[in-house]
């Protein structure tokens, strides 16, 4: 993953109610949900709820799909890993990382 693209992901989800919407998705999985039931389960507007989905489809976290007369959006599970995999791959200098209650065993 390139670091543009990281910075965008990051900022996408820096945002509280864009992180709420990334979540919802990722704990809904494969299905996806509706722009009516985000904006139903988290209490937020549709007119806003649309901005904050348009940022997560360009970041390229949420993935926006067509189902009859639906939108389905889904949370972008490889960009997300892909993601993940950047901020960690140089953890520890290739080293094991350890959680703070074992690494202060090695001070």
């Amino acid at each position: 993953m390139e670091e543009l693209d990281v910075i965008k992901g990051l900022t996408a989800i820096a945002h509280p109610l864009r992180l709420k919407v990334f979540r919802a998705l990722v704990v809904v999985g494969r299905p996806g949900l509706t722009p009516g039931t985000i904006a139903e389960a988290l209490d937020v507007p549709a007119a806003t709820l649309s901005f904050h989905l348009k940022e997560l489809v360009q970041a390229g976290l949420v993935t926006q799909e067509r189902a009859s007369r639906n939108l389905i959006y889904r949370a972008a599970y490889d960009r997300m890993n892909g993601l993940l995999a950047y901020l960690t791959e140089n953890c520890c200098q290739g080293a094991g990382c350890l959680d703070e209650s074992a690494a202060s065993c090695h001070r």
